[in-house]
């Protein structure tokens, strides 16, 4: 397994381009199942789970050519994926597939809206707790599958197509919005989901959806409407922006000092994470360019923060913020509400010095005036960047281990930092 080599002590000062976002692509490669024309996806990020979402895709059966270079083209522009799912030829996602990436389950909902069956893997344990399937299956049984789970597989039926209906979801779950949403737009009659999610994500789904002829109101609010359509066509889609990668790089630059532009970040995709930024004392611009992030001189103050679902503060950055609040100059407490076992990070934080006690959901965190390198091992996607960002303002060398989890969400992380000035390598095994 290759490692991440890193010494500490450098401010950053540059521009980091952010990619496409993750958490758009994979679902939007799923909406591909739909329509039997072919969806042209622009600014797809180059990642793990992206190539390994396209060998699930291939064995239904959908080809996905990836565009070569064109002119103009820099580094870190995304990728262009040709997706075609023309004649699907299988309508079973196997576990050995569907258990190495949760969001690959998703693709029961156009499986079973265009074949009228699927049969997927239940998608096992997760690094960050339980994270149940159970929404997402009362979603479709309320849209008219009939459903059955045997031998770890779930099995959906809609031999006569789905018919539209009313999902109200008692908490709020992206996934369970997601299977809703691309199972609704090929059911007969209308569909309401209530309380859904709000992410930017589940917008920029809906909006390729409707470039394909769904019809779709109220993405971005708890209440969508969905009007059924017979089928749906191709189209060509340009991914959002990464609002995890851009909160993920604007803390690195707190943490460090320095000046860096993320160049096309958006900030009304994270303003309640800048917003804790500024508190913490960076100063946060946005301009025609992207948002440009500076710490100069001034120290790092605590924070309060609960993380809640979109608008609020995402739980996909709390331990990139953990990691900030390790060298505050006061005492911050962190409130994790959306994913229980989301604190495993505490502990290797704790081996560069950090001051961390855990109650329950909530982590108190005493500032120290310095951390100091350590070898360290990452546990979960964002959990593993997190530790990135200690060591990248800690005295001496850090290693960093399991970096696969790394190359899950964020696209050559390393040249990115090492553009603005880091000192970052990575050994190969």
């Amino acid at each position: 397994m290759d490692r991440i080599r890193i010494v500490g002590g450098r401010p950053l000062i540059g521009r980091i381009p952010i990619s496409g976002a993750k958490n758009a692509t994979l679902p939007l490669m799923i909406a591909s199942l739909l329509t039997d024309e072919p969806l042209v996806l622009e600014n797809v990020p180059r990642l793990a789970d992206v190539a390994l979402l396209q060998r699930i895709l291939g064995n239904h059966g959908v080809d996905v050519m990836v565009g070569g270079k064109r002119p103009g083209d820099g580094e870190y522009d995304g990728q262009t994926l040709h997706i075609s799912a023309k004649r699907i030829v299988d309508t079973t996602a196997p576990y050995d597939l569907v258990s190495r990436m949760r969001a690959s389950f998703w693709v029961i909902a156009p499986l079973v809206a265009r074949m009228g069956e699927a049969k997927v893997s239940l998608p096992g344990g997760c690094a960050i707790g339980t994270r149940p399937v159970d929404l997402l299956l009362m979603a479709l049984r309320n849209l008219g599958a009939d459903i059955e789970i045997d031998g770890g597989y779930v099995l959906a039926r809609a031999p006569h197509g789905l018919k539209g209906g009313e999902v109200v979801f008692p908490k709020v779950t992206v996934g369970g919005t997601h299977t809703a949403l691309m199972a609704a737009v090929l059911a007969r009659g209308s569909s309401v989901i209530e309380n859904a999610a709000q992410e930017p994500e589940i917008v920029d789904v809906a909006d390729c959806l409707i470039k394909m002829g769904a019809r779709i109101k109220g993405a971005g609010t708890s209440r969508i409407e969905i009007e059924g359509v017979a089928r749906l066509d191709g189209t060509r889609h340009r991914v959002l922006a990464d609002r995890i990668e851009t909160g993920t790089y604007a803390m690195a630059v707190a943490m460090t000092g320095g000046d860096v532009m993320l160049e096309g970040a958006r900030p009304e995709l994270l303003q309640a994470a800048l917003d804790v930024l500024v508190e913490a004392g960076a100063e946060i611009a946005a301009t025609n360019e992207g948002i440009r992030v500076r710490r100069n001189g001034a120290g790092i103050a605590p924070v309060d923060v609960t993380t809640a679902p979109f608008p609020g503060f995402p739980t996909d950055l709390q331990a990139q913020l953990m990691a900030l609040m390790t060298r505050a100059k006061g005492t911050s407490h962190i409130t994790e509400t959306i994913f229980e076992n989301r604190f495993m990070h505490v502990q290797e934080l704790a081996r560069f010095g950090a001051d961390i006690r855990l109650d329950g959901e909530t982590a108190t965190i005493a500032g120290v005036p310095r951390l100091k390198g350590a070898p360290v091992m990452a546990t979960d996607l964002r959990a593993s960047v997190s530790l990135v960002i200690a060591a990248l303002a800690a005295e001496g060398e850090t290693q960093v281990n399991r970096v696969y989890h790394l190359d899950r969400g964020f696209e050559r992380l390393e040249n990115k930092l090492v553009a603005c000035g880091a000192e970052i390598e990575r050994i190969s095994a």
